[in-house]
């Protein structure tokens, strides 16, 4: 009898012991910075020798190295910047996807490059060559894009037209930065498979990756978080910020998207308080939307942006 006592007295805490185990590994496998990129996914590898012979083409340009915060080691962070090859005041910064760099959306920039485009390509805290311990899911890097707007501002100048285009966690960064305060010189968005809120893309991958139910693992993972980067997990909102911008904002998903669901690009869509498009593409899964139409993706975008890029922002504020 007392040997039942005991254990049953024991079980809360193993059971709280097993829990923070979990939660700590899940915490580490989806938060911890990225030194290298991942291996990309059976779907997708029948593109890897386009994807290889876009990164050697990146490499050949003359592209420039920038900076932000350099002198801090804990904060500094790069970027890859591309001149046009024609003097030009167009240019797009692109917001690469969870556990990529700048250097993985080199398919991207040639194609704007092509367009005549400037292209910037940074690296986002805790990726690439940039600083960091932990992924922010684009909620702090929204703020580090505003500081790129501004150096693409200095360089360029004044009379910049500059459009924000992002791919996944990248698409969910230029969506959240819609809700910030910019420059005027920002003239439009493109968000490519963007999530809703990371709450629910959290949720809903632990039940299809992990098995494991909402409660009590991401509030657990949600109070980790903020002891150690300090912000709560349901800050991190395409959708409530989104309610905050006015900016034309094109928004691409693949049909057959199994990763972000098709319910998040409608909640997006719903939220946006500017002109608003929406493209699905056939056939498509998550972030292949490029790469099973290139010539067809170039399209759609250029086609958006040549209707919005003249557009001084505060005319569109209703």
């Amino acid at each position: 009898m007392k040997k039942t006592t005991a254990m049953g007295l024991a079980m809360p805490a193993i059971l709280a012991a097993g829990t923070a185990e979990v939660v700590e590994h899940l915490y580490k496998f989806a938060f911890k910075r990225v030194d290298e990129v991942p291996a990309t996914s059976a779907e997708k590898q029948k593109y890897a020798d386009d994807y290889y012979k876009y990164i050697d083409w990146l490499h050949k340009q003359p592209t420039i190295t920038w900076q932000l915060h350099q002198l801090d080691p804990k904060q500094r962070l790069l970027a890859t910047y591309l001149p046009a090859e024609q003097p030009t005041t167009d240019s797009v910064i692109i917001a690469h996807g969870y556990k990529g760099n700048g250097e993985t959306m080199a398919n991207y920039a040639k194609m704007f490059h092509e367009l005549g485009y400037n292209v910037l390509l940074p690296d986002d805290r805790a990726h690439g060559k940039s600083a960091g311990k932990y992924i922010t899911f684009g909620w702090l890097d929204r703020l580090d894009y505003v500081e790129w707007i501004n150096r693409i501002i200095e360089t360029v100048g004044p009379d910049s037209r500059i459009t924000l285009f992002g791919v996944s966690m990248g698409g969910a960064t230029v969506e959240m930065l819609g809700g910030e305060k910019m420059p005027e010189q920002v003239r439009c968005i493109i968000a490519d498979c963007g999530y809703s809120n990371i709450s629910d893309e959290m949720t809903y991958l632990l039940k299809k990756s992990f098995h494991l139910p909402k409660y009590p693992f991401f509030p657990a993972v949600d109070l980790l978080n903020r002891r150690r980067q300090g912000f709560d997990l349901k800050q991190v909102s395409s959708v409530d910020q989104l309610k905050h911008n006015h900016l034309p904002i094109l928004f691409i998903h693949g049909q057959k998207d199994i990763y972000v669901p098709a319910e998040m690009l409608n909640a997006n869509y719903a939220a946006t308080q500017g002109p608003k498009e929406k493209w699905v593409v056939p056939e498509a899964t998550h972030a292949e939307s490029f790469w099973v139409n290139p010539t067809a993706y170039r399209d759609h975008v250029k086609s958006f942006i040549d209707r919005y890029i003249a557009y001084h922002p505060t005319s569109l504020i209703k």
